[in-house]
């Protein structure tokens, strides 16, 4: 026996590393014909007809696969239907006619068969080997790798397709000592093993989603309809299977349009037909499944406690989110097995995109798939109602003013915090319904951007109303809102009507004589001042300041608004004797209040009014002790809020227009250009504040006698106000009239009753109140009187 053995060289022969094979076994020697077709493979047909987009992968994995010193092995992974089979088969099909693999390539599907056996029947029929007929499977396959064909030389391509776990083909892998075997490994597992190399599979970029939907509809549809064609990859995230689908679809249908298949898709969803392997048409195809049965295998592979996380994340929008917001959505949860659950188990079947920095993200498909498990879910609402809970408390930590360092932070959250609003505004709490609304709103004031505020506060006027009655103390503030966003537009008819509506309703539910009246009372007194109603303002801020000292008292806070504003009118109106008066009265109450209740708000108020009152002086032209005041304002913002804040950069401003009045304008010019810096900073250069910068320092060098710099300024400004504001805006006219003044290359006197013709004509061109007008029209020219006959020109 022995002798038989040591002739057929057998007896050192080995079973992967060390395991011998036993006499018991009684191992039939191979056959191996004399005539081996060489370069074999079982690669079945590629349904593409045009692979597009993945050269450059393509490139990658032969690379991977040609490197190291052992056996390579190149696991391509990514989500369900990104095209990993097909890929792999490409690359075979590319290699196969260049005799890379001229030991022959073996394609297995795990998902039909089991791999070992696969293995076994292609070393049979394609190399001819007399396979051993008893023993372990696993001992056979390896009897195989040994025993491939006779030139050691000649590599071979083993591909497993479609590999759900690593046990499912460790035992039958190549061993490291057999370097001439070559493996690829397609699978939606992120993490199949750690000692394997992996190609990570993207989606399909715009130019190759295009060039695959081409080569299917062949007949013009796609340049034709190319806007549609666009909005439909759009649609279908770009999944090379879905697009697949669709395009086959649309080459038997030669009478549809892309965009009826883009409605049935939106109205359907993932059971549309178009996203479902047809047997009758698509049986060619690589993938076995259509996109949702694909899913459906990866969905299956989940726990219950993978599952129910991966529908609470569908909740989000098609954007990136990050862990805190998932922590906080399942706040029940522990976050340990939180992270279990997101990391082992949904990004590493793929079907959650790990962005890195703890942020994370949905394909398309997959959320719509989420969402409709979500749907059939138990707790569907208590899941909807978590979200809109996070969402709120996203709201309301959104300041009023925000700096581009804020907007940075949130703008992340904003298509999540949208959700809130326009899809799920029926899950939110009564006291909640406002706060997605106010916090969106928060968001695009900051930046000045009103035309997309508009929306959303009236929607949240009607929610409010529908849900809450329209005397509620919610529609109150939902009116109060959408009011001060009409004003800062210029809508003054609409925000009329809307300050009126708030003010019936408080004088019908709460009484005259209360705080929340005074406030509607002076919201409409800001409204006229703003129209140039001189003669019903005073009034109305009397009546505001009567209601709150007998409410709150003479000393409060709240009362020093009041005070504040009605010295704010009787400036606005040159009576600067009582308006120093009460800008006074608030500033005391504001700074007994900050000391008794170290109340860092009050201190913050009591500056705003004392430099308001510095501006008063200043128009006086009592400039050192307007001088003064700024000065110790700048000291105070300093100490509590930092010297590259909008607050102090504001005052800077206020004191450079102090410097610009005494001609001081070194001082001036590094102020206002120090302002104009920090604003641009924190706000961008696209910010109606950074506008009133560029104006500032254009009248600071058209005082300077600079027109074309002043020029260049007011121009940018302009641009900025026409932008966010619009063309009839006060502050866009205001900003047009300085323009043209600056246009002007010759500078004449004029008397006064030409003065006031030209005002006269300005205020009726820009639908201006004409007092308001004057006052800005005379400011301008009181520190130039030359630039009275540019408006006589422009008028």
């Amino acid at each position: 026996m022995n002798d038989k053995l040591n002739q057929t060289g057998i007896e050192n022969s080995t079973f992967g590393n060390d395991a011998q094979i036993s006499i018991e076994q009684k191992i039939i020697l191979p056959f191996v014909p004399k005539e081996i077709k060489e370069n074999p493979h079982n690669l079945p047909n590629s349904g593409v007809a045009q692979f597009v987009g993945r050269e450059d992968v393509l490139t990658q994995l032969h690379e991977q696969l040609q490197k190291g010193d052992r056996v390579a092995i190149s696991t391509l992974t990514g989500m369900p239907g990104i095209g990993k089979s097909e890929l792999a088969l490409r690359y075979a099909w590319k290699e196969w006619p260049k005799q890379t693999y001229r030991g022959g390539i073996c394609w297995l599907n795990i998902a039909e068969s089991d791999p070992g056996l696969s293995i076994l029947s292609f070393a049979q029929i394609h190399l001819g080997l007399t396979l051993p007929d008893e023993g372990e499977l696993s001992d056979r396959v390896r009897f195989c790798w040994q025993h491939w064909l006779k030139n050691e030389q000649d590599q071979a391509l083993i591909i497993f397709d479609d590999v759900r776990h690593y046990q499912q083909i460790k035992a039958y892998l190549p061993s490291q000592a057999e370097k001439r075997f070559k493996v690829i490994i397609t699978t939606r597992n992120e993490n199949l093993s750690a000692t394997i190399q992996t190609l990570h599979l993207e989606l399909l970029d715009e130019e190759p989603a295009l060039a695959l939907l081409r080569s299917y509809v062949t007949d013009g549809r796609i340049d034709q309809q190319l806007g549609q064609a666009k909005l439909l990859y759009r649609d279908l995230g770009y999944l090379p299977l879905a697009l697949e689908l669709v395009a086959r679809l649309l080459k038997r249908r030669k009478n549809w349009t892309i965009q009826s298949i883009r409605e049935r898709l939106a109205e359907k969803g993932l059971a549309d037909q178009s996203l479902q392997k047809n047997p009758n048409f698509d049986a060619e195809m690589t993938a076995q499944n259509g996109v949702k049965a694909a899913f459906d295998l990866s969905w299956e592979a989940l726990d219950s406690h993978a599952q129910q996380l991966a529908m609470y994340l569908s909740l989000f929008a098609l954007a990136p989110f990050s862990k805190s917001l998932i922590d906080a959505l399942l706040s029940e949860q522990d976050p340990e097995d939180l992270e279990e659950w997101l990391t082992d188990s949904l990004v590493n079947l793929n079907l959650v995109s790990n962005l890195g920095d703890d942020w994370y993200e949905l394909h398309t498909l997959i959320r719509v798939y989420l969402w409709e498990k979500l749907e059939e879910f138990e707790v569907k609402e208590t899941a909807k109602k978590a979200y809109c809970a996070v969402m709120v408390n996203v709201a309301k930590n959104i300041k009023q003013t925000l700096t581009l360092e804020d907007i940075a932070i949130i703008e992340p959250l904003i298509d999540h915090l949208k959700i809130a609003a326009e899809e799920f505004n029926q899950w939110l709490e009564d006291e909640d319904l406002i706060w997605p609304f106010v916090g969106l709103g928060r968001f695009y004031q900051s930046q000045g951007v009103y035309h997309q505020v508009v929306p959303y506060f009236e929607q949240c006027l009607t929610l409010s109303e529908q849900r809450l009655g329209k005397n509620h103390p919610t529609v109150a503030t939902a009116l109060n809102n959408l009011g001060f966003l009409y004003t800062s537009q210029g809508k003054y008819v609409k925000a009329e009507s809307i300050f009126k509506q708030l003010f019936n309703i408080y004088r019908e539910t709460i009484g005259e004589n209360t705080i929340g009246f005074s406030i509607a009372v002076n919201n409409l007194a800001e409204l006229y001042h703003c129209q140039g109603k001189y003669n019903e303002i005073e009034n109305l801020h009397k009546d505001a300041l009567r209601i709150k000292e007998e409410e709150l008292g003479k000393e409060s806070s709240v009362t020093a608004t009041s005070l504040n504003n009605l010295a704010s009118f009787y400036y606005s109106q040159g009576n600067y004797q009582k308006a120093e008066k009460n800008y006074e009265k608030a500033i005391e109450i504001w700074l007994k209040n900050a000391q008794k209740y170290n109340d860092i708000k009050d201190y913050l108020d009591a500056v705003t009014a004392l430099e308001k009152l510095a501006e008063l002086y200043r128009v006086q032209k009592h400039y050192n002790v307007a001088e003064m005041i700024y000065l110790k304002s700048l000291k105070i913002r300093e100490k509590f809020q930092g010297t590259n804040s909008l607050e102090f950069a504001r005052t800077m401003n206020n004191l450079a227009g102090l410097y610009q009045a005494q001609e001081k304008f070194d001082k001036a010019e590094i102020l206002f250009l120090t302002s104009l810096e920090i604003r641009q900073e924190k706000l961008g250069k696209e910010h109606l504040d950074v506008a009133e910068s560029l104006s500032n320092l254009a009248g600071f060098y058209q005082a300077k006698g600079n027109y074309g710099e002043a020029k260049t300024l007011s121009q940018q400004a302009l641009t900025i106000f026409q932008q966010e504001l619009g063309d009839h805006h006060s502050l866009t006219q205001n900003s047009l009239l300085a323009t043209k003044m600056f246009n002007a290359q010759i500078l004449l006197d004029c008397d006064t009753q030409t003065l006031l013709g030209i005002l006269k004509a300005f205020a009726q061109q820009a639908n201006l109140p004409y007092t308001e007008t004057k006052l800005i029209l005379l400011e301008m020219i009181a520190t130039n009187p030359q630039l009275l006959q540019s408006l006589r020109q422009a008028f």
